[in-house]
């Protein structure tokens, strides 16, 4: 799960007026008296402005408003930046549950006031907790009043959860973070301290975190290296799909489909796979992550383990994952492929 790494805490009044205060407030916080904005033991949350401006933090960002786009273009819902505005009245998030469920979501008729939306959002929230699995005594990363004063970080953390409970085919940057301010009201007082709030890690195919292998070495510190693999795995693949006068130029592009991974895994295993059992011309997310996943089931049939990426990973040309099942074939097959 995602965690909180806490950091000194300065209890100074000044210091929580300036948190408050900052560029990176929710919008609907202004410069009123901070007294008047928190009751005793309330606490608010404020995105520190360079995270927000963190290439990965962007990243994720624009990844979960074109996953929401994708998801409701037929409802002509169009989010924009910033995302906050859009979502914190649960209007969004419902239409976004209800069709990845495929449900119709309850709302109770409540009047159009502050008090109201949060009514709304509670019913929304609920059924997202149900559908997640997640229960009260375990602290969601996401409230009624998190989502509803516009902390993004909330609303990151629903959505990413979201997105990976339906295997979305979205790929997610990596070792997302962000830098939070908290301000709380205590005996009167403001007090302030700062926490990093992880948003992804480093993820399997399941969602759950994973330890680093040769490849993200590779990606991140021997450029060179990297090349050389690459050179020796497209020469792999073309030995083979030569046969059917096939030839690759590009392994981050020319297996996204799928279609290639099939007929690469056929040609090695010896057989030939019948073409009603994938689609040859895909031309949809869904149906190239039909083949990938079916090609993995292959891999899987000739005794190599689950590969480590997720079909959406390839279908999202992330050039890494193909590169690795690419070279789970290599390792097992390359005796028969230089002779």
């Amino acid at each position: 799960m995602p965690r909180r790494t806490a950091y000194p805490v300065f209890d100074v009044e000044q210091e929580g007026r300036y948190a408050i205060d900052s560029p990176g407030s929710p919008p609907n916080i202004g410069a009123v008296s901070l007294d008047a904005q928190l009751q005793e033991g309330e606490e608010r949350y404020m995105v520190d402005p360079a995270s927000r401006e963190d290439p990965k933090v962007k990243e994720l960002v624009q990844v979960l408003i074109d996953w929401i786009n994708d998801e409701l273009a037929s409802h002509r819902i169009i989010v924009k930046h910033p995302l906050e505005e859009d979502l914190f009245d649960g209007q969004v998030l419902q239409k976004l549950i209800e069709k990845l469920e495929n449900i119709k979501v309850e709302i109770p008729e409540v009047t159009q006031t502050e008090e109201g939306q949060k009514q709304k959002l509670k019913v929304i929230l609920d059924e997202a907790n149900r559908i997640l699995q997640v229960q009260q005594w375990q602290n969601p990363k996401w409230t009624v009043d998190t989502i509803h004063s516009k902390y993004l970080v909330a609303m990151l953390h629903l959505l990413v959860a979201l997105a990976r409970f339906y295997r979305a085919p979205v790929r997610f940057p990596e070792n997302v973070s962000v830098r939070v301010t908290a301000v709380q009201k205590r005996d009167g007082l403001l007090h302030r301290r700062q926490m990093i709030e992880e948003i992804t890690a480093t993820y399997d195919e399941w969602g759950l975190r994973q330890e680093r292998d040769a490849f993200d070495t590779l990606f991140d510190h021997a450029p060179d290296k990297l090349n050389v693999v690459k050179k020796r795995l497209l020469m792999f693949v073309n030995q083979s799909l030569e046969q059917l006068s096939l030839e690759v130029s590009d392994l981050e592009t020319q297996f996204h489909d799928g279609v290639y991974l099939i007929l690469l895994i056929g040609l090695l295993e010896g057989y030939f796979v019948p073409l009603y059992d994938y689609y040859s011309a895909p031309s949809t997310v869904d149906q190239k992550v039909h083949n990938v996943t079916f090609a993995f089931e292959l891999m899987q049939d000739g005794g190599l383990p689950r590969p480590r990426a997720r079909p959406e990973d390839i279908v999202n040309l992330d050039l890494k994952s193909t590169l690795r099942v690419l070279y789970n074939l290599f390792s097992k097959y390359k005796a028969q492929s230089s002779t």
